[in-house]
Parts: C-alpha cells; sequence; structure tokens
C-alpha cells in the first residue's frame, strides 16, 4: 500500500484515496453547524454557529491531572450525562483503570499498531493486550463508548476509540482467533503504513491545534463512512482556509470519492 491512498475493508470495497482523507479529517475538525438559541437575554432566538463534530470537545483538549475532566472529555464525542450516568461512567473508569495499565505494561512502549500478532489472538492468551481491552469493554457499563473515548485519550497510541457504528462495522472483518474488534483495527492500520503517517503528519501540519495518532485518524474515517457522514465532512474540508492553502487536489481533481 502506498500513501496515495487507503484499503480499509471496514470502511468500505474501494480504495479511500489520500485526498479525500485528508479533507474529511480537516471537515471534522473544522466543519459547523447552526443552532437556534434562546435565553432570557434573547427570548425571540437567534441562530449561533456550533462545531459539527467532536475535535474541539475531544481531540484538542488535555486529559486533567487528576482524571477529574476525563468524563467531561466522553461526553465531548458521545453527549451529555445525566447523574446516574455520570456515577457509571466515573465508576467502570475506575474498573478498568488497572487494566488498561496493565495492557500498557504488557506493550512496553509500543504503539498499538505494532504490536505482534499474538497480543491481539486469542492464542496468546492470557495477559495480552487484546484480553485486556476485551475485559475492558466486558466492564466498561451502560456507556462502554464514553468509558473508551477516556481510554484513547489517557493513552492515544495504545488503546482504540469505538462506538456501537464502528463496532458493527467492523465485526464482519473479524478473524478466526481474533480477540476481538481491535484486532482488525490492528490489520488496518498496519496494511495501510506509509498512508497512516503521511495522514498524521499532513493533520498535525495543516490544523495546528491537535496531533491525532493513527489510531483516531482511523477512528473518524470509519466513523464518518459509517454513520454516512464523509460526503459532508469532505465538502467541509474543501471549503476550509487549510485545504485552499495546502491544496493537496483540487475539488475538480478528486476522483469520485463516494
Amino acid at each position: 500500500m502506498t500513501a496515495d491512498a487507503f484499503l480499509l475493508p471496514s470502511t468500505g470495497p474501494d480504495p479511500l484515496p489520500m485526498a479525500t482523507a485528508v479533507a474529511a479529517v480537516l471537515g471534522y475538525a473544522r466543519a459547523r453547524r447552526p443552532l437556534r438559541f434562546r435565553s432570557f437575554a434573547w427570548p425571540q432566538g437567534h441562530w449561533v454557529s456550533l462545531p459539527a463534530f467532536g475535535w474541539t470537545r475531544f481531540d484538542t483538549l488535555a486529559t486533567g491531572p487528576n482524571g477529574d475532566t476525563d468524563v467531561l472529555l466522553g461526553e465531548g464525542l458521545h453527549g451529555r450525562l445525566d447523574e446516574p450516568g455520570w456515577t457509571d461512567v466515573d465508576d467502570a473508569l475506575a474498573r478498568v483503570g488497572p487494566l488498561a495499565a496493565a495492557a500498557a505494561e504488557r506493550a512496553a512502549g509500543a504503539p498499538f499498531w505494532a504490536l505482534p500478532d499474538d497480543e491481539l489472538s486469542v492464542l496468546g492468551e492470557p495477559g495480552t493486550v487484546g484480553a485486556a481491552l476485551r475485559e475492558i469493554d466486558r466492564r466498561g457499563g451502560a456507556h462502554p463508548a464514553h468509558v473508551r473515548a477516556v481510554l484513547h485519550h489517557q493513552r492515544p497510541t495504545l488503546v482504540p476509540h469505538l462506538t456501537p457504528s464502528t463496532r458493527r462495522a467492523l465485526l464482519p472483518h473479524t478473524l478466526e482467533g481474533d480477540s476481538g474488534v481491535d484486532a482488525v483495527v490492528r490489520r488496518e492500520l498496519r496494511a495501510n503504513a506509509d498512508a497512516f503517517a503521511a495522514l498524521e503528519h499532513t493533520v498535525a501540519t495543516l490544523l495546528g491545534d491537535a496531533s491525532p495518532t493513527r489510531l483516531r485518524l482511523h477512528d473518524i474515517l470509519l466513523w464518518l463512512a459509517t454513520t454516512l457522514r464523509l460526503p459532508f465532512a469532505v465538502a467541509a474540508g474543501e471549503a476550509t482556509a487549510e485545504w485552499r492553502s495546502a491544496a493537496p487536489v483540487s475539488p475538480s481533481d478528486a476522483p469520485d470519492r463516494l
């Protein structure tokens, strides 16, 4: 696989051109949506413009030194929690914290995409990173996506972020012996190593306010594709100042994306 395109079976059968991926991430970071807002000061209401996606509520934020803002990070991607939901996520993070730490110790500094095959295979268990991730999901409570979001933010090179929609997209691509759908993410990252390395560099250079790892970039591309938001994100990305300044490919030259 060259750096010109991605072959990601979880997003569909066709290659994803590099220019499309760059535009999609730019759109994810910069797209905005209108919202009608009413308050005591504006009882008649007025329009405000809000970020369309979770970039500014998640990717650009730092993890709190004492973990006191961690649940807020999960809410930034997956929505506000009521009081019982907040307690559920907070308790789940306390339960799975030792498992995430054990996975990090097992990985010994290696990023997720560089782990040996056995680390994401039931044949290598017990004690593997894959086994720890599966147990994290089992103990993740009623809001596992919030929990995964926090754990990814804490360990962005090791813990994949997963949502119900991306799990469903990954599941048909699991192989016998996989410890879970995380194994599919790892295979796609390794098969597209050059492309993801190029995307990491391009995104960090163009945007400047965050430097997501390829784990998060894979997550963004997969989520946009599985929720049918990719066309909107690409169009929004091609309208950004960052796209115009870099001009990786003009819209008229871009291949068919969808």
